[in-house]
């Protein structure tokens, strides 16, 4: 099983993320623990009001949104008794057991899922810390959970997947050495993941120190349909001796490539949907998402950023790496929303990145590959809309208090706002 917790200081941009799964009929609410209803019973002004009424009892926290998802092996199969199960353990050993929260079941992706939502902010108006959650409580309640209910280890499926080593680079390889690294590389590169270009098979490579270089347009290696193998230095330098790629025992030659380029463009149409929710899932409820901070959100998730600068410095491309499926995409081609321009404008100013080891390229994060990914979404461009209003009728109970809604996130009580005096008529300007 894999944890990601996202928060965000919206809880109705992330209920309205689940519901309109619901709205859909690729999604179940499957409870609404510690509501006075169940969650059959609630509208989403109700499941949203109580959240919100609770969150307002601590005005100085902005982030007041948790929104937990829980990814299992796409060989396991849980029937919702045992979701709900394991979504209450999760949450009483991570310290929310005692808050409300709403489960989701989601069927929209290839493997099964579920997301928890709920607020950091108790009854008593206090605050739970968030510092670290991930890492700390949500990792040990990971392990925990994997015993309990007898889950596929995702620290198992890690090691059956071993990471590609970079090559170690020195301005002094020679021939020999440098075609030695390489070939690590290209064994692990080349057959692993799924890329339809020359730009996009560099995207990972550079990762690893090494890039494949057709030469420029009027070269004769790129006239002739060459192709050389070069290793790179951690400021994406050429260092070392260029190898023919005929050289190489795999012959991961230009018209070999070609060849995959084909039915790689097959082979990873099944994998653009999680990209594509991946992004909007990180992006979705928080108008302060820079590009720094949603490629570290997609790192967390296996996927690296590798993005394309001019000699000015702006950004032209970007790629996306999914580590987890082996999948490399242009952001035009996941289609216009992910594009290098569309990802600026759904993102904040960015903060200038280090160099990585490409030229004119930076990776944005380095991916820590886990089993599965956090969520595969299966929609397009994503724009968390207004959640249309329902017409709710009164609920005629003790429990009406607990749903009515609160004017808005920022709402304060009147005892706290601050009084003006009030100038009395006739008041002669002072001299």
């Amino acid at each position: 099983m894999v944890a990601v917790i996202h928060t965000s200081s919206s809880l109705r941009a992330v209920l309205s993320y689940n519901e309109r799964k619901v709205e859909e009929e690729q999604a179940i609410c499957l409870a609404a623990e510690n509501y006075p209803k169940e969650a059959t019973e609630l509208t989403f002004n109700q499941k949203l009001n109580l959240l919100q009424k609770q969150a307002s009892l601590n005005l100085r926290t902005k982030i007041n949104s948790v929104h937990v998802s829980l990814n299992f092996d796409p060989s396991e199969r849980h029937d919702p008794d045992t979701l709900r199960a394991i979504a209450g353990s999760y949450m009483d050993k991570i310290g929310f057991g005692q808050q409300p929260y709403l489960v989701y079941q989601h069927m929209d992706a290839g493997h099964p899922h579920i997301h928890l939502l709920t607020t950091n902010i108790r009854p008593d108006g206090s605050r739970i810390s968030l510092h670290n959650l991930g890492k700390n409580q949500s990792e040990k309640a990971r392990k925990e959970i994997e015993i309990d209910f007898n889950l596929v280890k995702a620290d198992g499926r890690k090691q059956q997947n071993p990471q590609i080593k970079p090559a170690m680079v020195s301005a002094n390889y020679g021939k020999v050495e440098t075609k030695r690294a390489i070939a690590n590389v290209l064994t692990g590169v080349v057959d692993q993941y799924k890329f339809t270009s020359i730009p996009e098979l560099n995207a990972v490579l550079k990762q690893y120190n090494v890039m494949a270089d057709r030469g420029s347009e009027e070269s004769r290696t790129y006239q002739k349909g060459g192709l050389h193998y070069r290793l790179l230095n951690r400021e994406g330098e050429r260092v070392g001796v260029p190898i023919k790629a005929s050289d190489f025992h795999q012959k991961p030659t230009l018209k070999f490539l070609q060849s995959k380029f084909e039915m790689n463009e097959q082979l990873r149409q099944p994998d653009k949907t999680r990209i594509k929710n991946a992004i909007d899932f990180a992006l979705y409820g928080d108008d302060n998402v820079t590009l720094d901070r949603l490629s570290k959100t997609l790192e967390r998730d296996g996927i690296d950023t590798v993005l394309r600068k001019n000699d000015t410095g702006l950004i032209y491309g970007i790629t996306y790496v999914d580590h987890r499926t082996g999948s490399v995409f242009n952001g035009s081609s996941l289609g216009k929303n992910y594009s290098a321009k569309a990802i600026q404008e759904r993102c904040g100013p960015t903060q200038e990145m280090p160099r990585n080891s490409m030229s004119n390229d930076y990776t944005i994060g380095k991916s820590n590959a886990d089993f599965e990914n956090r969520d595969s979404d299966r929609s397009s461009h994503f724009t968390i809309p207004e959640f249309r209003q329902h017409n709710e009728s009164k609920i005629s109970d003790s429990s009406d208090a607990l749903f009515d809604p609160v004017k808005q996130d920022g709402y304060m009580p009147g005892q706290l706002r601050s009084s003006r005096r009030k100038k009395k008529k006739g008041m002669s300007q002072s001299l």
